[in-house]
């Protein structure tokens, strides 16, 4: 599916009625994710979806006595997927509602039957959470209770015939339960559901940031094999998230320019036609434009406007035995001056005065923090020295600090320390490989990527789950802020709006099936 082509198309009405299938089969001109919406098991009174196109949300209203036993009644927005997949959303009743076993929520099922096998994970009207499934046709309802209550944040997963169900209060990390060895055949139905518990009663409910996804195959190859992106707005008060655009052709790390009026990306992937250029992404018109970085155009996805936005700093490959080096140049583009004599180095900061470049250098083998000259005159400094990788190097608008993430306490973790290296701090020290702090414009939050997934604290690899996170720059708890499949290139560089609102990031998904 072209989601920019269809967004841009649901652009034109505010509110419109998912189709039936026997109304519609064109899934691009559909307004949102799903092909249909129907009631399952004929409950008394219809129920109905809608969706609206400028928030990006969804409204169920369903009857439906229950969702229980040998068969169901609600009313349900789907679409079918085969194989491996992740769908999410936030889901809110409208309203106290009459009955506490009033239901919203996921769910996976074999057929539009009312006595299907199916898995949902679902938050009942009382606050319960639980994931429920029906072995086989007409078989009885099971269920786990998950260990957290009124969870607004879900996300059920499909892993061949594993089905994990994870659930959350916006903000907080999720807690999961699973059940294994349930068959709904190869293209079950997918989508949103919503039951009354009482077949004389409409019941209400909203979804929000709803994303279908599919992950990585699990054999996929890193750097070798890529699956598409999504370029997403993230509002940090609210947790909203605004899709803008998604391609086939993977790209990564926006910057947001001083201005507001645009992001700044690199195309990556496997085609050499197309990865490593840059591009404007304007946010009036939705359309991205080539920058003009002269030769380099192996650009990776370390590269930052400086404080005034005059200028871009890149980490380019195109020479030095495709070894990254990094360039200045105007940031609307121009010929790059070369600013580091040593390679590889990978660039992510600029000094408030515009001075001095903060960057990782990987230096006989050990990846550590320099500092140099913004106009490449002098030597650059090294700026930290413990063992292992110290990465993500960025300055507060201040100017005071600097602020990184280092491995050398075992997980990788969130550092400050001086401009000029000393009175080195952890920030942080929890569970998580935490990557890429980034300073809001106020110099009072920080967000970063933590990976859920477990991984090697040195790599920040592709396409696990993993949180953006926001906490209080001088330290202290970090709360999850939006519930993500991506990693690397997903916030690399800075990515605040100049008001300090939202972020910019990138989310991936096999878009090519």
């Amino acid at each position: 599916m072209n989601y920019s082509k269809a967004l841009l198309t649901l652009c034109v009405i505010a509110t419109a009625s998912i189709p039936r299938p026997a109304e519609s089969q064109d899934v691009v001109a559909a307004p949102g994710e799903f092909e249909a919406h129907q009631d399952v098991g004929a409950p008394k009174l219809k129920g109905d979806a809608t969706y609206n196109a400028a928030s990006q949300t969804y409204q169920l209203s369903a009857a439906g006595a229950n969702m229980w036993g040998a068969r169901d009644e609600f009313h349900f927005a789907w679409k079918r997927l085969r194989g491996d997949f992740i769908v999410q959303a936030r889901v809110d009743f409208a309203g106290k509602g009459v009955d506490p076993h009033r239901k919203a929520g996921l769910i996976v099922r074999s057929s539009l039957d009312d006595d299907a096998s199916y898995v949902d994970g679902v938050v009942h009207g009382d606050g319960l959470v639980s994931l429920q499934w029906r072995r086989a046709k007409a078989a009885a309802t099971e269920q786990i209770e998950a260990a957290v209550r009124a969870a607004d944040v879900l996300q059920l997963e499909r892993r061949g015939n594993t089905y994990i169900f994870s659930a959350a209060k916006h903000g907080e990390p999720f807690r999961t339960v699973q059940v294994a060895d349930i068959d709904v055949g190869d293209v079950p139905y997918v989508g949103l559901v919503l039951c009354s518990h009482d077949s004389g009663v409409i019941e209400q409910a909203v979804f929000r940031n709803v994303r279908v996804i599919k992950p990585a195959k699990p054999d996929f190859v890193p750097y070798r094999d890529y699956i598409g992106s999504h370029l997403e707005l993230l509002d940090v008060a609210t947790g909203h998230r605004q899709l803008l655009y998604s391609s086939k052709q993977p790209f990564e790390a926006p910057n947001w320019t001083t201005d507001g009026a645009a992001l700044i990306y690199n195309t990556s992937g496997s085609d050499p036609q197309h990865r490593g250029r840059l591009y404007r992404f304007d946010l009036v018109t939705h359309k991205a434009a080539l920058i003009d970085t002269g030769f380099a155009i192996r650009n990776n996805n370390d590269h930052v406007l400086s404080f005034d936005g005059s200028m871009l700093g890149i980490s380019d490959q195109s020479t030095d035995k495709g070894e990254s080096t990094i360039y200045t140049l105007p940031s609307s583009g121009g010929a790059p001056k070369r600013i580091t004599p040593r390679t590889p180095s990978y660039l992510h900061g600029w000094s408030p005065d515009a001075r001095w470049l903060v960057y990782t250098g990987i230096r006989d083998g050990d990846a550590d923090i320099y500092r140099i000259a913004a106009d490449g005159s002098g030597e650059e400094i090294r700026l930290t020295s413990a063992m292992g990788v110290d990465d993500g190097p960025e300055y507060s608008p201040d100017g005071r600090f600097i602020y990184f993430n280092s491995m050398r306490n075992g997980k990788m973790q969130i550092f400050r320390m001086k401009p000029d290296g000393t009175d080195q701090q952890a920030l942080t020290n929890d569970e998580y490989n935490n990557w890429f702090p980034h300073v809001s414009p106020d110099g009072k939050w920080l967000s970063m990527i933590s990976y859920v997934d477990e991984i090697a604290p040195g790599d920040h690899p592709y396409y696990k789950r993993v949180y953006l996170r926001l906490m209080p720059a001088e330290g202290g708890p970090a709360k999850v802020i939006a519930y993500v499949y991506g990693g690397q290139g997903t916030i690399n560089v800075p990515s605040w709006s100049p008001d300090g609102r939202k972020l910019a990031f990138v989310s991936n998904s096999d878009i090519a099936d």
